[in-house]
């Protein structure tokens, strides 16, 4: 089916958008905005999701057809371990310690370039990208891809810190480590039974 560049960049955009806005690296996200500036957080992410989508149109196919789609699975387990460590760390360091030293824009930054880039390797979103490059082409599916997933960013970066400016310290932190352990705990299990969530 022909839809032309605009139809194409619509089809792109909003898929890429719908499956990304209630990802779990949105709210992963959301929550790491609560808990730091949402600026550096939305560039992190941004960048993250840019880099993401620049390798599922260029490498991402050939490296699905590398490893197999046995060790996709391991990388998706070694993002949600990395999130469930830095959950537990999170946990231990407690509200009252963090709230005292604010993390840096740099921190921030890397924080959640490092956390979504983790979280979109293997990903559906990234899978739907390679797909759609069969259809549309790389420019097309690079560019409304990234754009898609940079507003979702936005989006859970400002959500992220309008409830942390309203949410009571303590309960949010406690909600930060448990919406970050759920979130590694559901990538892990994705990474070691896809076929559990055929339904996404």
């Amino acid at each position: 089916m022909d839809l032309g560049f605009v139809g194409g960049f619509v089809v792109v955009f909003a898929v890429v958008g719908g499956f990304e806005l209630f990802d779990r690296t949105s709210f992963a996200t959301m929550a790491l905005a609560s808990r730091q500036r949402a600026g550096p957080t939305w560039a992190g992410a941004a960048l993250a999701f840019v880099g993401s989508s620049a390798i599922a149109v260029t490498v991402g196919a050939a490296l699905v057809a590398l490893l197999g789609a046995d060790r996709i699975g391991w990388i998706r387990v070694a993002a949600g371990s990395a999130l469930i460590g830095y959950a537990l760390w999170l946990a231990y360091r407690g509200p009252d310690e963090t709230a005292a030293e604010p993390a840096s824009a740099r921190t921030a930054f890397v924080a959640a370039f490092a956390t979504v880039f983790a979280l979109e390797m293997g990903d559906t979103t990234m899978i739907v990208e390679i797909l759609f490059v069969t259809d549309w082409g790389w420019l097309i599916v690079l560019v409304a891809g990234a754009l898609a997933l940079i507003s979702v960013a936005a989006w859970a970066a400002w959500l992220g810190q309008r409830l942390g400016a309203r949410v009571e310290p303590r309960l949010l932190h406690r909600i930060v480590v448990v919406v970050l352990l759920a979130v590694g705990a559901l990538t892990i299990a994705y990474g070691l039974a896809p076929g559990a969530f055929s339904f996404l």
